[in-house]
């Protein structure tokens, strides 16, 4: 289920540099967040659903990267990106 347009160029503008930074690690995790959250509703309506549920476990890893990757380069950032995503305790 990829997001729609609308919704991604919504979460680049709020979380990237500018309007079209969809490259900083910043908008890659509040877009991969937003996909994890809709394949977590997926998976709990179709529980055999094991193809996606296979998909969701990488996109569940591929985040984690990229916010290691986060807080080596910029650790404010990552405070503030978790706090506003809500991902971490």
């Amino acid at each position: 289920m990829p997001l729609s347009a609308e919704k991604k160029k919504e979460i680049i503008s709020k979380y990237g540099k500018n309007d079209s930074d969809s490259g900083s690690a910043e908008s890659q995790i509040a877009l991969l967040t937003q996909r994890i959250r809709d394949l977590t509703e997926h998976v709990k309506v179709h529980k055999k659903d094991k193809h996606t549920r296979h998909g969701l476990v990488k996109l569940v890893s591929q985040r984690k990267r990229m916010i290691k990757y986060l807080i080596k380069t910029n650790p404010e950032s990552y405070n503030k990106l978790i706090k506003d995503l809500g991902i971490r305790g």
